[in-house]
């Protein structure tokens, strides 16, 4: 309510002076004692009566003015208004309502409301609205972008599917959004075709092109206070723990030059056990704890920001009981500064809190494959039986395994094969060279090896001087993640079981190709660490993002949201021989796979891009008037005015009928 709203309301206090003034006036006059007030008649009881109704009447009609007068200074002020939709000659309208779910969402509206509740509200204001042949649908703007709600007339299924939506704490995928809803309007029966955005437009990527949709499709944006405005945020984007020290990653909006406390708490704690100052501009701090405090721990941003949600994030507790384990030939390598091999240095130098174990061969037991939670095998000469049943076993429990092939593992001698891990043949074919139609074969194709991200230009040159060839049914169910200039792959991806094996036609050392120099090399020995230390799976993902189980028959779980007692039930589901959960919440996972919980939990914190809260660019014909708006839901001050005047009438109809009987009665 406004203040001018405020004031106008409070005229009904004068309600009071109606009803003060009828005290008054009933108040017991003095006695004064006269001689000739014998001679006066005394008044008729009835008389007195009829007083007291009059008085009555008259101070209930105008209390009631007052009243009303107060009501009608307020209307003009209030506002309460709701979507409308304007039709195209009448037509049927399909609609593609893209809502966004995303964490920005939750800061709070000039009403105090979250921006999903408004967006929410605007849409059920549409689907009222709306007329028999009308199509709806739902598209949620949250990463990964989504289908909600299929085209569909049934406008009780629609509003439904409104009603059950909830918020998020996912990043926004705009573009992602806009164009799922583009492909569902693709065979709509209907003429006015509309994509509907009720979103904050603050996706991250304030830069990027000007939003927008094919010319024959109508981008509505309706409600233009939903458009983020900028304001100091900042958010936990990281928070782990080796031993005693605490490393918090925070990150802030461009508006944020306040410093900030951060805290560290145990789960469902109040009291903190430690904390210390960010200064503005500083991307991390690091908190000393208790050494012997075995509790999970929460990190907690000091409040004042524009989002709260983002203030939290649960403390990630660094493994070391399972480390990687490094099968390398560190004779036949050959460095000139001597040390351990490429790929042990690579480790090293990375420092991802995995402890690194020198191996002298694969293991054959799985006493001993159960204390990795990865194994890297650098251009062996092939495996014996038991190592390989050992190994694949392993895998398939959630192993993750690295495997660079080069000269020593085409030349393995005979029942010393890969079996399962590799099918068929491996051949080294020395010297790069060219294929048959003169394509080069010396580098990689970049728009193929999205796996290794921006590192994969690093490898658009890359000249071997000799690379493995593998047979067909190696690459049968397999995922090609990097492939040469000749179609046939750096790396490649066989899921097996719970685990998977990684696979590069390249060995790791120097002597074949500069290809552990590279800084693709440091991107695939990161993205390697990072999921064998999930066992198949990220530990530690951006809420939005998904943890995977590939082999998994089933997979449950729980999740405790940071701030909250009580766990949430976590069912996984099941696509393409792989479970998926996303991980929608901020906060901490523990799963059970196929009936065997996991031996430590899983993580979830905010996605950085998502703290950025300035808006993206929407093509203007979005707020094209034509379309529709807000329109005053209730405008009830004619009907006040009338009622008022009513009221003033009625008042001056009874003076006039009181005054014309009290004569009579007085003669009488």
């Amino acid at each position: 309510m406004s203040v001018l709203t405020g004031l106008a309301l409070l005229i009904g206090l004068f309600a009071a002076a109606p009803l003060a003034a009828h005290l008054l006036r009933r108040r017991r006059a003095d006695v004064i004692a006269l001689p000739t007030a014998a001679l006066l008649s005394k008044t008729p009881p009835t008389v007195r009566r009829r007083s007291a109704l009059e008085d009555r009447s008259l101070l209930a009609i105008r209390v009631l003015s007052v009243l009303l007068l107060a009501l009608l200074g307020a209307t003009p002020f209030v506002s309460c208004s709701h979507l409308s939709l304007s039709r195209k000659d009448g037509a049927s309208v399909a609609m593609v309502l893209v809502i966004d779910d995303s964490l920005s969402m939750r800061m709070k509206g000039a009403d105090g409301k979250p921006r999903f509740e408004r967006a929410r509200i605007a849409a059920l204001d549409l689907a009222d609205a709306a007329e028999p042949g009308d199509s709806f649908a739902i598209v949620l703007a949250g990463s990964p972008a989504r289908v909600a709600l299929a085209p569909t007339t049934d406008l009780v299924a629609a509003k439904g599917g409104i009603k059950a939506l909830a918020p998020s704490d996912r990043s926004t995928d705009l573009d992602a959004a806009v164009s799922l809803a583009t492909d569902l309007l693709g065979e709509a029966r209907q003429i006015d075709k509309r994509v509907v955005l009720l979103s904050d437009l603050a996706d991250g990527n304030s830069a990027a092109d000007v939003l927008d949709v094919p010319e024959s499709i109508a981008l509505w944006y309706p409600v233009a206070d939903l458009e983020a405005k900028p304001a100091p945020n900042c958010g936990v984007v990281a928070a782990n723990r080796v031993a005693e020290r605490v490393t918090v990653a925070v990150a802030c909006s461009q508006d944020a030059t306040a410093p900030r406390k951060v805290g560290i708490r145990p789960v469902g704690k109040p009291d903190e056990v430690a904390s210390a100052e960010l200064l503005p501009g500083v991307a991390s701090v690091t908190i000393e704890v208790p050494t012997d405090l075995e509790a999970d721990l929460d990190v907690v941003l000091e409040a004042g920001d524009a989002i709260a949600e983002d203030d939290v994030a649960p403390v990630v507790v660094a493994t070391s009981g399972r480390g990687i384990g490094v099968v390398s030939d560190a004779a036949a390598i050959h460095l000139e500064t001597g040390g351990r091999p490429p790929v042990e240095q690579a480790l090293l130098a990375l420092d991802l809190g995995a402890s690194v174990r020198s191996l002298a061969s694969a293991p054959e037991h799985e006493g001993e494959l159960g204390q990795l939670a990865g194994l890297i095998l650098d251009d062996p000469a092939g495996l014996t039986p038991e190592e390989r049943g050992a190994i694949k076993k392993w895998v398939e429990h959630g192993g993750i395994l690295l495997l660079g092939l080069g000269p020593k593992a085409a030349a393995a001698p005979l029942g010393a094969g890969f079996g399962e891990l590799v099918p068929g043949v491996v051949r080294f074919t020395p010297g790069a060279g060219a294929d048959p139609a003169g394509a080069r074969a010396d580098g990689v194709k970049p728009e193929s090896c999205g796996f290794f991200g921006e590192s994969a230009a690093s490898l658009s040159e890359l000249n071997p001087r000799g690379r493995v060839t593998l047979e067909p049914v190696a690459l049968e169910g397999a995922e090609v993640s990097c492939a040469f200039q000749d179609g046939k792959p750096l790396l490649l991806k066989r899921a097996m079981g719970r685990g998977a094996v990684l696979v590069t036609t390249l060995p790791f050392d120097l002597e074949t190709s500069d290809f552990p120099l590279r800084p693709a090399f440091l991107s695939l020995l990161d993205r390697f660490v990072e999921t064998a230390r999930g066992e198949g799976s990220s530990r530690e993902v951006a809420a939005g993002q998904a943890f995977s189980f590939p082999g998994a028959s089933d997979v449950t779980g729980d999740l405790l949201p940071i701030g909250q007692s009580e766990p949430i039930k976590i069912i996984g589901n099941k696509l393409a021989g792989s479970v998926r959960v996303d991980a929608a919440r901020i906060g901490r996972y523990r799963f059970v796979v196929a009936g065997e919980a996991e031996a430590d939990a899983r993580f979830a914190h905010v996605a950085e891009a998502e703290l950025d809260l300035r808006p993206r660019t929407i093509a203007p014909r979005s707020k094209d008037e034509s379309l529709g708006g807000e329109a005053r839901k209730l405008d009830i001050s004619a009907h006040v005015a009338l009622a008022l005047l009513a009221l003033l009438a009625l008042e001056l109809v009874l003076r006039l009928v009181l005054s014309g009987r009290q004569p009579a009665e007085t003669a009488g």
